[in-house]
């Protein structure tokens, strides 16, 4: 309200980076944080810089949006009232896009049991309940993750049409390089040619 009433536009990004008090619920999103950040950046995101800052841009707009709007349904307001931070919300959007694109890695939790990654965040989402943490932040998360998921790669293998193509703009921001494999010198990675075969 802070932001439509006197005009405080700065808490739509400010709210991305405070994640409340230190507890149990923190230390683990700290945790899924640097994890699962630096999972996407060197597997789906290698050498795509813009593309991942734009899928940080979208999840936060996503997320703003719903907050937003929610706010201002009779019976969910109340509930949407007390979502102040979005940090964690966007912490838990990057746990679903990885599992939904690695959903078959094996994992344990807590060394209790195992599932496959496309479970992750609805383990998660069950350990946050139990220790207290309110569902919603985690399922606001899930919902921008998965609108992420769809329209970047269910969508576009559907219609051969990409929505989420990242703007010219914001690539021109981010230098993003070729990735190389270093091959070195005097190794081979298949036979020799048969004129390479020394001849006795």
């Amino acid at each position: 309200m802070l932001v439509v009433k006197q005009y405080q536009f700065w808490r739509l990004i400010t709210n991305f980076l405070y994640f409340r008090k230190m507890d149990l619920d923190f230390m683990f999103h700290m945790f899924f944080l640097a994890r699962y950040c630096k999972l996407l950046e060197e597997n789906s995101f290698r050498g795509r810089t813009a593309d991942f800052f734009y899928m940080l841009l979208f999840g936060a707009t996503v997320l703003t949006g719903i907050v937003l709007v929610g706010g201002m349904i009779p019976y969910l307001s109340v509930s949407f009232a007390k979502i102040i931070f979005l940090s964690n919300s966007l912490t838990f959007m990057m746990v679903y896009v990885w599992s939904k694109q690695n959903p078959y890695i094996h994992m344990s939790f807590l060394g209790l049991f195992t599932f496959t990654a496309a479970y992750l965040p609805w383990v998660l989402l069950g350990f946050s309940v139990l220790v207290g943490a309110s569902a919603w932040v985690d399922l606001l998360g899930m919902i921008a993750g998965h609108a992420y998921y769809f329209l970047e790669d269910v969508y576009p293998r559907m219609t051969g049409r990409r929505p989420l193509k990242t703007p010219s703009f914001i690539k021109v921001l981010f230098a993003d390089e070729a990735v190389v494999v270093a091959r070195p010198a005097n190794v081979r990675f298949a036979p020799p040619a048969a004129e390479e075969v020394p001849q006795d």
